[in-house]
């Protein structure tokens, strides 16, 4: 007996050093090689980078792995109690790897087995074992990578504290749709910070680690369910929540909600890619991506939901006067309709509202329609009144006389349902108003003028339509509306407002073998001598040729470039009335610096940019507070900023302009911003053939621009103009924009002398004069008299013409013209003052043909 215990021992003892030395074979054999652990003390993992709009609203993520990283004190307690109870009661006091843990799930899968139920296997992996397999290994299915999951699960215990392992987990753990981290997956699930959470959600979020595609709550509900009542009763069991609290949760649907957040910024879509795209220009592609960067941009939600909503107006009124292009396809109007209709695609830019609809039946009174899902409506006539049909040009035909006139049977085309009609007067049930997306396109910019920041930006009809941003990348004639900084070069240089310019024709020299340069006003009119006042109001193309000509196409040139319109304008004269290119964004920034008081601002979509550690990595105000980090207020005086803006040009120059710019929304081209009923400056602007028309304009806190155009430039009809077209867009929005602002006047500088005048001769007025205002000039302005100098200009004045009686409307006004040399003009090298200044030839080539700009 004491042989066979003696043996049995010996058995023993030579088993437990074979099993001993087997596994420290084990442990050699699979620890060599093995991913190096340390690299988790430094966990940065890919972060969503988010951008942020100026009101906090969120505008866009950016992420190759939706996560929020989120420290381990600030997850509550009832999320960490949820993934422990679900995933490993035991962590707190294993070493990596649970005995007890395992054997359980062997006695449970065995039971399962031994019942012949069909169950998943119950896991036994620790959650450090997760931590070593999610961060170092693969997916791979394998005993050796379960071996070596175990051996790194005992290193990391032995090097790193449970809470930074768990920190680890929560943050790292993939919980389905696209969530990584429980804070994302809270906000993916329930739209709620991971501290809003109630039980049952919480409970939802730690039944996701095993299998979250098969726990889907939309495509799996009761399974989804069945899994988180399993997460209720594991923390029952654990005794984190009361048996009342368990019944109630239970006894809870599983609700889901999708987040609001993004919902907030509709149309801000062109916005948004502006920053994606200067962010990877800045940081590159994998700091947008993967580096946790926080944005804070300057977008306005408000605003830039009514730019969307009112340029989205304008481009549809526009398109609506110029016809009807016809159906979006035809499909048979026979039985079986149904199915063929709802496999039409829908057309990318149709608005939300629209539906899809097939004409089936026609009288003369309505087009009865069939939708999708089988429902009929109804168009009335009333509602396709406006469908003429569309010409070349832009021209369009005769209205309709009758529904088969717009529309035949099998027509597929969009509607939108209609309580009212254009007229205000109900329509019966089902009814419906015709719809097409507009071929036109454009663009709208609102910007703080006083520190550049790019409040709105809408860049198209639609962004699903086309992802071109017309606001930044389109590069258009700007027209007229570049008239006011050749008049701002010549108010700089000696001139003022009431400085006479001859409107009349001129033939310019375009150089050896080219035929002479002709330009014309738009109404092929002519107004003689005419103040710098007049001439921006009627927007008088003559006049600024020869303003253009006598300050020379170098000053023109030097002032284009300092407001940021043009980088290298060509020393062309026809480039004054608008023939060269550039975006809205940048014109509206130029326009920004005329209200401001002609002080350089940098327009930006982005305030600040934090990196994933909250330090700031840019910020776009520069300017340093001294005495804004005082730690507590000790009866300092209140701290000043410095205005470190640059002055580039007079402060009265620029008022003198605003000025000017006013009276072209009061008396000239832009008169329909008038009904806005606030003090407003702006001007219209229109390109060769009309191809691009613009209204640029400004309150005194607020500078907008809006432009209108075919991506593939030509004609948007013969009488469209910037003033029928882009000014009624920027008018409505200024209505919204303002609507519950004090009506403010545009703020004076030091320096201004304001004269009572005439406002069309610009000559002192009389009393009682119905036509005076209050001129601007500087203090060493001469005033003007009763024989003015007037600016001819060179290069010759066609026959055969005659004055538009504009000036000499007013009795007894004086018609003598005095052509003399401009105020300033500097005398030559013999002493003598020249008559004007030689005609400038292009460099090359004929000059861009610019008649008829407005």
């Amino acid at each position: 007996m004491f042989r066979f215990l003696l043996g049995l021992f010996s058995l023993l003892i030579l088993l437990a050093i074979v099993g001993a030395a087997g596994t420290l074979f084990v442990f050699w054999h699979y620890g060599r090689g093995l991913p190096d652990y340390h690299q988790l003390a430094h966990y940065e993992p890919p972060i969503t980078t988010r951008v942020y709009g100026g009101d906090g609203r969120l505008v866009a993520e950016y992420a190759v792995e939706k996560r929020v990283f989120v420290p381990l004190p600030v997850i509550p307690q009832l999320v960490k109690d949820a993934f422990l109870s679900a995933e490993d009661k035991n962590f707190y006091s294993h070493a990596g790897i649970d005995p007890v843990g395992i054997a359980r799930a062997i006695a449970v899968n065995l039971k399962n087995r031994g019942k012949g139920a069909d169950r998943r296997p119950v896991g036994a992996s620790t959650i450090t074992q997760q931590v070593a397999k999610n961060f170092l290994l693969t997916n791979e299915v394998s005993i050796e990578r379960k071996v070596k999951e175990a051996i790194l699960a005992l290193r990391i215990e032995r090097t790193f504290s449970k809470d930074h392992i768990l920190e680890l987990y929560l943050n790292e753990i993939y919980l389905g749709s696209g969530a990584y981290g429980v804070a994302a997956a809270a906000l993916n699930y329930f739209d709620k910070g991971l501290d809003e959470l109630n039980v049952a959600e919480a409970a939802y979020l730690a039944a996701l680690p095993k299998a979250p595609n098969n726990y889907n709550p939309h495509r799996h509900p009761q399974a989804a369910k069945e899994r988180r009542d399993w997460v209720i009763g594991r923390l029952f069991e654990d005794g984190k929540i009361t048996q009342t609290e368990y019944q109630t949760m239970v006894a809870m649907p599983l609700e889901v909600r999708t987040r609001k957040e993004m919902q907030a910024t509709q149309g801000g879509d062109y916005f948004a890619e502006d920053i994606r795209r200067e962010l990877q220009a800045k940081y590159g592609e994998s700091a947008l991506w993967k580096g946790g960067l926080v944005v804070r941009a300057s977008m306005d939600a408000k605003l830039q939901a009514m730019g969307s909503r009112v340029l989205r107006q304008g481009l549809a009124n526009y398109d609506r006067r110029h016809g009807w292009r016809g159906p979006v396809t035809r499909i048979p109007a026979a039985a079986g309709w149904g199915p063929l209709l709802a496999a039409v695609p829908r057309p990318g830019g149709a608005d939300e509202a629209w539906q899809t609809a097939v004409v089936l039946a026609l009288n003369d009174h309505e087009a009865t329609l069939g939708l999708v899902g089988g429902k009929v409506g109804h168009l009335p006539f009333s509602e396709m009144k406006w469908a003429r049909p569309t010409l070349e040009r832009s021209a369009t035909g005769p209205f309709p006389r009758r529904p088969a006139d717009v529309v035949a049977l099998g027509d597929v085309i969009l509607v939108e349902p209609a309580a009212k009609g254009d007229d205000g007067k109900p329509l019966p049930a089902n009814a419906f108003s015709l719809r097409q997306i507009p071929k036109v396109e454009g663009a709208l910019v609102a910007i703080d003028p006083h520190t550049g920041r790019v409040l709105a930006m809408v860049g198209g009809w639609s962004y699903g339509k086309s992802q071109f941003n017309r606001a930044s990348q389109a590069m258009r004639q700007t027209g007229s509306s570049f008239k006011p900084f050749i008049y701002l070069t010549a108010l700089e240089n000696g001139y003022t407002p009431s400085s006479l310019v001859l409107d009349a024709p001129i033939a310019l020299p375009q150089g050896p073998g080219l035929p002479l340069w002709r330009p014309k006003n738009y109404h092929d009119d002519y107004l003689g001598p005419t103040t710098l006042r007049v001439g921006i109001e009627k927007s008088r193309n003559l006049m600024t040729v020869r303003l253009a000509q006598a300050l020379g196409m170098d000053k023109v040139a030097d002032y284009a470039g300092r407001f940021g319109i043009y980088d290298n304008l060509p020393r062309q004269l026809s480039m004054a009335l608008g023939a060269g290119e550039t975006t809205p964004l940048r014109l509206t920034a130029a326009y920004a610096m005329l209200v401001n008081g002609g002080k350089r601002v940098r327009p930006t979509l982005i305030d600040r940019i934090q990196d994933r550690n909250g330090k700031t990595i840019f910020s776009h105000d520069l300017r340093f507070c001294d005495g804004c980090s005082a730690g507590r207020f000790t009866g300092q005086d209140m701290p000043v900023l410095p205005d470190i803006r640059e002055q580039m040009v007079d402060p009265v120059s620029a008022y003198q302009m605003v000025s000017i710019l006013e009276g072209v929304v009061q008396r000239g081209t832009g008169t329909s911003v008038r009904a806005v009923g606030k003090p407003l400056a702006g001007k219209t602007g229109t390109s060769n053939d009309s191809n691009d028309v613009w209204f640029v304009g400004f309150s005194p806190d607020l500078a907008v621009g809006v432009f209108v155009g075919f991506d593939e430039p030509s004609t948007l009809g013969a009488k469209e103009t910037g003033g029928s077209i882009a000014a009624p867009i920027f008018r409505d929005f200024m209505i919204e924009a303002l609507k519950d602002k004090p009506p403010t006047p545009f703020r004076v500088p030091p320096g201004v002398r304001l004269v009572r005048v005439n406002a069309h001769t610009g000559k002192p007025a009389m009393p009682g004069d119905t036509k005076a205002i209050y001129e601007a000039f500087k203090g060493s302005d001469r005033m003007p008299g009763d024989e003015e100098d007037v600016l001819e200009g060179s290069g010759g004045i066609d026959a055969g013409f005659s004055f538009a009686p504009f000036l000499g409307a007013e009795e007894g006004a004086s018609t003598n013209v005095q052509l003399t040399p401009p105020p300033g003009a500097v005398p030559g090298p013999d002493g003598t003052i020249p008559t004007v200044p030689p005609v400038q030839a292009p460099a090359s080539g004929p000059a861009p043909s610019a008649g008829g700009l407005y």
